[in-house]
């Protein structure tokens, strides 16, 4: 009989990158590296465990914009281009090696590695990485929440109620449709949760959603259970806190788990150690080195020297890892157990990313984990948020407190001094779609299809991971331009409908680039 309860939930989000325009793009890499080093592989743990009989539960978040690329046709058959540049570079890779016997065994392993990624996504998926997780939920096995249409930062488009409503309604409506189901579930983008916001998702069918520890520590009145039980907003929406002794050994790469000197290290790889002519072929075609996924040594210490990397070791420190982390949450569960009225609940929300991309390992942690859990141990059961509800549905009414996951856990990264300028444009970009709507309650053919592409346009120039490129300084001159393009089209496009000049080739050249959510606008 189990103890308590762990929720584990992925956050798998990128933002809108398609450029058809650009023969290679730099930013389109993030994508295929994603689908390369975490999506097929979570896919092949979960697989696996299917395939062995193993109960399990885990909770997915999938944005809209993510789940748009995945389902791409334009960047599947990049993505393929991509593998297929990456098996061939470690064919050369191999010959190049052999006379390095360590070197030389990773060299095979990776070009076995990528055959495999591509005999998955071609014959095993059929491209259709997102069919394949649908399957899952309807297995049971995992829940997969809902999403804001853009991941934007909602508190900071709530100005305009109208932004937010958009943000969610659409979000929610692309969900429907690719899942064939109501999300009960929802992600606010970076935990961002503001008052108001609960009554928005109610609106719309939502049961529940996850914030940062203290948007429910420091709920009002402060919750008898901490973040180990979730609490109703005035709503009736659910709100479960982060816990953060779960999350701390996972995503630190200091303390957690992640930052072994066994494990392979990120930053090292052939891309920036070899002859660029020998690489030519295999990074940006002008020239721009961008990593291959080859990546040879392990961390090996706080040292410039690093040691080959040894895959044996790296999943035995993933097996012990796993290990040490049920261990943790049993102690966890059992002093929790005997001072609350119900099992205790653990929620431990982590971006996908990090299980496989930052931390090559992680998708040998989570098969190693899932196992133990059901093999090794009675006291802790995995389970999705719903079921909890279903288990305990009287739960104690407290309003939360304004919070986010990010630096200082409120709005610093999204509004400082480096992105604040993005805020009175988005606003006022925001209060003229209200008007534009209002003006146009019978719009013809191409007035229709220009006011749908204004709202594309406005959505995608509210997406946090601009303004979030902008205070980090990495691709912030990229995040610039794609804030300023889509807020320029936007106003062009506003232009256009209210003078009735709509520039029908314009238009449509805009349609095809950033061709989301056609079936929800």
């Amino acid at each position: 009989m189990a103890k308590g309860y762990l929720a584990i939930v992925f956050h798998a989000h990128l933002p809108f990158v398609r450029h058809p325009e650009h023969q290679d793009s730099i930013e389109e890499n993030w994508f295929y590296e994603a689908v390369t080093e975490v999506y097929i592989p979570l896919l092949l743990v979960l697989e696996g465990l299917v395939e062995d009989g193993v109960d399990f539960r885990l909770t997915f978040s999938f944005t809209p914009t993510l789940v748009s690329m995945l389902l791409d046709p334009f960047l599947q058959s990049r993505y393929l281009r991509r593998i297929e540049r990456l098996i061939a570079l470690a064919e050369k890779e191999i010959a190049r090696t052999a006379q390095q016997p360590e070197i030389h065994r990773l060299a095979r392993l990776y070009h076995q590695r990528f055959r495999s990624l591509r005999d998955a996504f071609l014959n095993r998926y059929d491209r259709n990485l997102v069919g394949a997780f649908r399957r899952f939920q309807e297995l049971g096995k995992i829940e997969i929440l809902g999403s804001s249409a853009t991941h934007a930062y909602l508190p900071l488009l709530a100005v305009n109620a109208s932004a937010v409503q958009a943000q969610i309604r659409t979000g929610i409506g692309h969900y429907e449709r690719i899942f064939g189901r109501k999300p009960k579930g929802f992600w606010l983008p970076e935990c961002g949760y503001f008052p108001g916001v609960g009554q928005m998702l109610r609106e719309q069918g939502i049961r529940f959603t996850i914030l940062e520890t203290h948007g429910v520590t420091r709920a009002e009145p402060r919750p008898k259970w901490g973040v180990y039980a979730p609490i109703y907003c005035p709503s009736g929406l659910a709100a479960f806190g982060r816990d953060p002794e779960s999350s701390r050994q996972v995503w630190s790469s200091v303390e957690g788990y992640p930052g072994d000197y066994d494990y392979r290290e990120f930053y090292r790889d052939i891309a920036y150690d070899l002859d660029l002519d020998y690489l030519r072929p295999y990074v940006h075609q002008d020239g721009i080195r961008i990593d291959t996924g080859l990546k040879y040594y392990r961390i090996t210490g706080k040292t410039d020297h690093k040691e080959p990397y040894v895959p044996e070791r790296a999943e035995s420190k993933a097996e012990i890892h796993a290990g040490n982390f049920i261990f943790n949450r049993q102690k966890q569960v059992e002093y929790l157990a005997s001072a609350m009225d119900r099992k205790p609940l653990i929620v431990a929300p982590y971006d996908a990313e990090l299980f496989g991309h930052w931390w090559y390992e992680g998708p040998a942690w989570v098969n190693h984990l899932v196992r133990k859990m059901a093999r090794d141990q009675e006291s802790v059961r995995l389970i999705t948020l719903s079921e909890y509800l279903e288990e305990y549905p009287l739960n104690q009414v407290a309003t939360p407190a304004i919070s986010s996951w990010g630096y200082e856990g409120f709005n610093d990264v999204w509004l400082n001094g480096s992105n604040d300028w993005i805020y009175p444009h988005l606003h006022r970009a925001a209060s003229l779609m209200e008007k534009l709507l209002e003006s146009q309650s019978r719009p013809g053919r191409l007035a229709s299809r220009a006011l749908a592409q204004a709202k594309r346009e406005l959505l995608l120039a509210q997406a946090s991971d601009w303004a979030f490129m902008i205070n980090s300084g990495a691709m912030a001159e990229y995040a610039t331009r794609r804030t300023k393009r889509h807020l320029l089209r936007f106003y062009r496009l506003s232009e256009q409908i209210q003078n009735h000049t709509i520039d029908e080739r314009l238009l449509h050249g805009w349609e095809t680039q950033d061709n989301i959510f056609s079936s929800v606008l």
